[in-house]
């Protein structure tokens, strides 16, 4: 599947913690975050900050890659996000991919996973809830 300029357009604040596109998984975008400082949190730890906002644009890369996929254009507005740490992120890499769990019509519920080295070991997950809205103009 080719790059979605889309899915690439990150927001400022992932932009400053060096989030990026990793890969591509069934159509679905793999982001990831190297360990720098801007993601430290106590020392040699991923900061739980920089997790849970390497969980939300995942989370919204695979909502706008499956948008985009469907023909479907949408203004995307948070509802909620709820996210469990498991273990601490230590400091390598840390991927992320998010999976649509319902897309309706006015909203959208995703599941995201967040891992190192393992994947079977998540670090930490999410649940958001997105409105959709119609763009304006």
């Amino acid at each position: 599947m080719a790059d979605n300029p889309d899915i690439e357009a990150l927001t400022p604040y992932a932009r400053s913690l060096g989030i990026q596109l990793a890969d591509w998984e069934d159509g679905v975008p793999i982001m990831c975050v190297e360990f720098v400082e801007a993601v430290e949190g106590r020392p040699e730890h991923f900061h739980g900050g920089a997790t849970g906002g390497l969980l939300e644009t995942a989370g919204y890369a695979a909502l706008r890659a499956e948008l985009a996929r469907i023909e479907r254009d949408a203004v995307l507005k948070p509802i909620n996000i709820t996210v469990q740490y498991l273990a601490a992120g230590k400091s390598q890499t840390c991927f992320a991919k998010g999976r649509i769990t319902k897309l309706g019509r006015r909203s959208a519920n995703l599941t995201v996973e967040a891992w190192q080295d393992d994947r079977s070991r998540p670090i930490a997950t999410a649940v958001m809830n997105v409105l959709m809205a119609q763009p304006e103009g």
